[in-house]
């Protein structure tokens, strides 16, 4: 994929310039210095040669077709420039230059032509206002960067900010970290980080990818192809603008815990990608995956010198979620044997600070042999007798022969730096700190483990809704002029999504109130309810009562919330009283969507009532969803999950119907996308095989 940008066979540099000052100078300058085998054409009417090179005036007296062109001049000169490189079958274009959609409205507008011209004629477009773009392999450099070309390696790296892929640049020839392909997204007015996500997912030279991104582009192309990329290798993605500034309003409880960030925690999550919160981390996870091999499991074995670091990595471990390593009784007994009186023969392994080289050879051979441990943290301190250099040659020479993979943790300053030296010549990932190694570690056995569950399937759809009769309630609310479904309009869209409800009718007088509670409730308690699209949290201002029965109570309750709510909200358009059958008691849980600009439908589930947004014991899922997704959602919360399992004597909820009410909600959801926003709170959930029943909908509309 994107071949004719990564092993173009001819490039024009479009703005290439004989002063050093100038990007395109800059630009030439590094494809030569590459070692760019191609055809190179530089472009500018006022030179006639430039380092070496014929210029010309103009791509139209190329006499070759042109498979990448690199533009670096004026943004009001660009337009011109493609049209001419349409003439000569051009496949793709870096458009480096800046003075677009950034700077303003006549910026967009030659941007949206730029956009127009290039899908036009099919050329595949990166930037304008970009670093430019590198491939160590093919090898080419069509960058403005100063830092000289990086090392030839694993790592693909994708960035949306110039500025940090110069700062990455140079900090990997500090580290020894190599590249495959480094790329410079800019405005993203063409290609985006998911098309070369994509790309670099098929790349034979690429085993890890890195991504800085501000947003994503289009949200749904993203779910579909980076889902399908995190099956092949790593992805690692930093994202910045985490803020819910300028969020829009939202009325609902699962719009105001939603918040901008949470769709991409969300997302992120669901896909298998790995998010990095700190650049420091982005490195780190840079350094483990494109030295370390993945572990087969989580269980890690630590062994160390010092006891304050090897309690620091227990600790890391148990929040970063690693497991330490039970031993075999084998190992421990050739521990006891080979290892001072005084040494930790258990997990973490304390080899004691007078330990030198050899001694820590023989604990790490012990622990690769031991079918119990995936995988190894080395912690060591430089003390008095310790051998840093040597130490480190044995750790290198063991990784190499260990079906194991083993981070280390050299810590201190100049001392630690020699043996760090050579961990990283021999491909080691080694950190000053035991918590960026634990950290590290953690996120290479959550890949791996990822990797090993079977790929989820969607679903079938419920063979027994109603689509139509949901389409036509959302066309009489329309009609109405409203976006807020009533109380008996959104259970009854619930209904014939087959989301169980107590049965509840509209009252327009109290006689028809105490009617409808005789019919439905057979005499029983029944609730009431205000009807009005504006008045969203009914409790607050006392038009909502419980457990109502008898005509005459029916009535002063009706007259009631009537009075409360003209008296509270005297502008709000009311259509008279819901009445609803009142269904006993059950655990309190909520099921929710608030659909998300990016991304679309985000369903939450949690506990419910009156303090889900104090406790905001909640999780989060992109819908379409899997059954496996909407089952994981119910453990993940911590009162939920255990008020449904069954506490002190009670009986275990109906979890499989609660399990179908998330899966119907993101069917209804998918189906319409004008519900923007909606609350299932509280549905009740039940004991086994007695289901679980949505008391109280809220639905919102967008169109």
């Amino acid at each position: 994929m994107l071949e004719y940008f990564f092993n173009p066979q001819s490039v024009a540099i479009v703005g290439a310039s004989r002063t050093p000052e100038k990007v395109g100078y800059s630009i030439l300058s590094n494809i030569i210095e590459s070692g760019y085998r191609g055809k190179i054409f530089p472009v500018n009417p006022k030179a006639e040669e430039v380092m070496g090179y014929k210029c010309y005036s103009s791509v139209l007296e190329i006499n070759d077709d042109l498979d990448l062109a690199v533009i670096a001049i004026p943004a009001k000169f660009v337009i011109q420039v493609i049209k001419d490189c349409v003439e000569k079958n051009l496949k793709s274009a870096i458009v480096i230059s800046a003075g677009f959609k950034e700077i303003g409205i006549e910026g967009a507008r030659l941007e949206r032509e730029l956009v127009r011209l290039c899908k036009q004629h099919n050329i595949d477009l990166l930037g304008p206002n970009c670093l430019g773009m590198i491939s160590t392999f093919t090898p080419i450099n069509v960058s403005f960067a100063a830092t000289k070309m990086p090392i030839r390696g694993s790592v693909g790296f994708i960035s949306q900010s110039g500025a940090l892929c110069t700062g990455i640049l140079d900090w990997s020839l500090e580290e020894n970290i190599g590249f495959s392909r480094f790329i410079s997204l800019g405005n993203k007015a063409g290609l985006s980080e998911t098309e070369f996500i994509a790309a670099l997912s098929e790349d034979p030279n690429t085993n890890v990818i890195l991504t800085y991104i501000e947003g994503v582009k289009d949200g749904k192309k993203f779910l579909t192809q980076v889902g399908r990329a995190t099956r092949k290798k790593p992805i690692i993605i930093i994202k910045s603008g985490v803020s819910a500034a300028g969020a829009r309003a939202v009325s609902s409880h699962t719009g105001t815990l939603a918040g901008m960030d949470r769709a991409y925690d969300t997302a992120f999550r669901q896909l298998g990608i790995i998010r990095a919160t700190q650049m420091e981390e982005l490195f780190d996870l840079a350094e483990a995956f494109s030295k370390t091999s993945l572990p087969k499991g989580n269980r890690v074995a630590i062994i160390t010198n010092a006891g304050g670091p090897g309690i620091i990595a227990t600790d890391a471990a148990d929040k970063y979620g690693l497991k330490l390593a039970a031993f075999s009784h084998e190992t421990i007994e050739k521990l006891r044997e080979g290892l001072p009186t005084e040494a930790g023969k258990h997990n973490p392994i304390d080899v004691l600070g007078d330990a030198k080289a050899d001694r820590f050879k023989f604990t790490l051979e012990i622990a690769a042999q031991d079918d119990n441990i995936d995988c190894v943290i080395v912690l060591l301190t430089v003390q008095a007798p310790t051998e840093v250099e040597a130490t480190a040659e044995i750790i290198a020479n063991i990784a190499q022969l260990s079906n194991k993979p083993i981070i280390t943790s050299f810590i201190g300053g100049f001392d630690a730096r020699k043996g760090d030296n050579k961990l990283r010549a021999a491909g080691i990932a080694n950190f000053p700190f035991p918590e960026r190694a634990v950290a590290a570690m953690s996120q290479l056995a959550k890949y791996s483990l990822y990797l090993k569950e079977e790929e989820r399937q969607l679903p079938e759809p419920f063979p027994d809704i109603n689509a139509s009769k949901a389409h036509e309630i959302f066309s009489e609310v329309r009609q109405d002029n409203r976006k807020n479904l009533l109380g008996h309009e959104a259970i009854a869209v619930a209904n014939a999504y087959g989301i169980s409800t107590p049965a509840t009718q509209l009252a327009s007088s109290a006689i028809e109130a105490a009617e409808i509670a005789q019919q439905i409730g057979y005499g029983g308690p029944v609730v009431l309810k205000i009807a009005s699209p504006q008045i969203i949290h009914k409790t607050d201002i006392g038009a909502v009562r419980l457990g109502i029965q008898g005509e005459k109570e029916i009535i002063d309750a009706y007259n009631q919330i009537i009075e409360n709510s003209v008296r509270y909200m005297p502008q709000a358009k009311i259509y008279g009283v819901q009445v609803q059958k009142m269904n006993p008691k059950g655990r309190e849980l909520i099921i929710g969507m608030s659909r998300d600009l990016t991304f679309g439908p985000m369903v939450m589930f949690g506990l419910g009532g009156i303090f889900v947004e104090v406790l905001k014991d909640v999780t989060f899922r992109l819908a379409p969803m899997s059954r496996e997704d909407a089952q994981e959602m119910i453990v993940e919360t911590k009162a939920a999950g255990t008020l449904l399992r069954g506490v002190r004597g009670e009986p275990p909820a109906d979890i499989n119907s609660v399990v179908d009410m998330i899966l119907r909600v993101s069917q209804l959801v998918t189906e319409f996308p004008e519900i923007v926003e909606m609350d299932i709170n509280p549905l009740f959930a039940y004991p086994l095989d007695e289901g679980a029943s949505a008391l109280d909908v809220k639905i919102s509309l967008q169109y």
